[in-house]
């Protein structure tokens, strides 16, 4: 059971999702606006969000990096767009992930067990402190510095770094990162990790022609290394 932050202002889409996840055993906390959903997530700390962009009062990617700058709540995002750019805008404000619409009550369910299982593996299973030259990464506080600085990441970001340099010298595939780190295995999506690749490059001062944590093994994946 978990505590859901449900951010929708339509009533019968609000209703519908609200039956499914009670039904299924988790707690609902209804929000029609973004005002109040940041609200809710600094106060009542919830183990979840279902956010919706098409919000009256801010709009939901806005909303989303607002939420990102107070909370490291897992967020899935669900839309109606389904251009790439904007699905690459959404996973880059921070979405861990996200649902286009229509969508049934039993997807959004599975979407959330994998968030959640995601968010809770995490949690228990993670070291003290990983090192990698400059870099030093504190699952359990989800911290990451490099040469003393404090990185922002989203939380997505956070995991596949964290991920990568648990493995330093190995070559990890795409296919690898989204199960091991999405809990998912959603064939032709693996774009979800180039955007998060690219992203992490850029806040660790590297790009994919200069790499120096971050080497892409072409047609294989990518590999955490060691510069020293």
């Amino acid at each position: 059971m978990a505590m859901i932050l449900l951010v929708e202002d339509d009533r019968n889409i609000a209703a519908a999702l609200t039956r499914a996840l009670t039904d299924a055993g988790h707690v609902v906390r209804p929000a029609g606006r973004a005002a109040e959903a940041l609200m809710i997530v600094t106060e009542e700390r919830p183990d979840l969000v279902i956010l919706d962009l098409g919000l009256p009062d801010i709009d939901g990617t806005d909303a989303l990096r607002m939420m990102r700058s107070v909370s490291d709540v897992p967020v899935i995002v669900a839309t109606a767009r389904r251009a790439e750019t904007d699905i690459i805008s959404l996973l880059s404000a921070g979405a861990d992930d996200y649902v286009t619409k229509p969508f049934s009550g039993g997807h959004i369910l599975a979407r959330i067990d994998a968030v959640l299982r995601r968010a809770r593996t995490t949690t228990v299973e993670a070291p003290r402190v990983i090192t990698v030259a400059e870099l030093t990464i504190r699952p359990r506080q989800r911290l990451a510095e490099l040469r003393g600085q404090p990185l922002q990441l989203t939380r997505r970001e956070f995991d596949v770094l964290a991920y990568l340099a648990e493995r330093v010298g190995q070559v990890v595939s795409r296919r690898e990162l989204m199960h091991e780190v999405w809990n998912q295995a959603r064939i032709g999506e693996e774009q979800t990790i180039d955007v998060h690749i690219s992203w992490l490059r850029r806040k660790l001062g590297e790009t994919a022609a200069q790499p120096r944590f971050l080497r892409t093994v072409r047609g294989v994946g990518v590999m955490m290394v060691d510069p020293r």
